[in-house]
């Protein structure tokens, strides 16, 4: 399983954001603290979506639009993201995320299937713009708790957490 994850990821960050650097993708063995058990394909699908998600939060934050959020975030994530959205684009700033480097673990399947949780230590870039002129750029690592839930065709990210380490 975790062979064609690490394919799966590698063919993902090979393909998306044109014109931007890709991130470099380690998936963990899953470390399931559930009793359901968790499909390859499933796990895949995931994780796909999940990385996919960074894309439309980074075009959302560059472009101060929130709908951009919509096929990739649900519930409180994307309530929280929304209103920094919005508090950002009062003040005249708009902000640039590059993601470096996404550390994956899935760590729960629930029992009737309807969420998946993961953990990803990520590396990012931030910029800070205000009318078009930088106001800081920081290189960031943080760990993330990711819930996801099933819709039509994808997984969205319902949870979107930093955690303490």
């Amino acid at each position: 399983m975790l062979k064609s994850l690490l394919i799966l990821c590698a063919f993902f960050t090979a393909t998306s954001g044109i014109g931007s650097a890709q991130a470099a993708v380690l998936v963990e063995p899953p470390n399931l603290q559930g009793p359901r058990h968790l499909p390859e394909q499933t796990a895949a699908a995931a994780i796909r979506d999940y990385l996919q998600s960074w894309q439309s939060l980074r075009a959302a934050f560059e472009q101060n639009r929130a709908d951009l959020l919509d096929p990739d975030f649900v519930g409180t994530a994307r309530d929280k993201l929304t209103d920094t959205i919005q508090q950002q684009a009062n003040l005249g700033i708009r902000t640039h995320y590059q993601d470096r480097a996404h550390d994956l673990q899935i760590v729960f399947y629930s029992p009737e299937g309807l969420s998946i949780e993961l953990t990803d230590k990520v590396e990012y870039d931030v910029q800070v713009l205000d009318h078009e002129r930088v106001k800081t750029i920081q290189h960031l690592s943080a760990r993330y708790v990711i819930v996801l839930t099933p819709a039509e065709v994808r997984w969205r990210v319902r949870v979107f957490q930093a955690a303490l380490e």
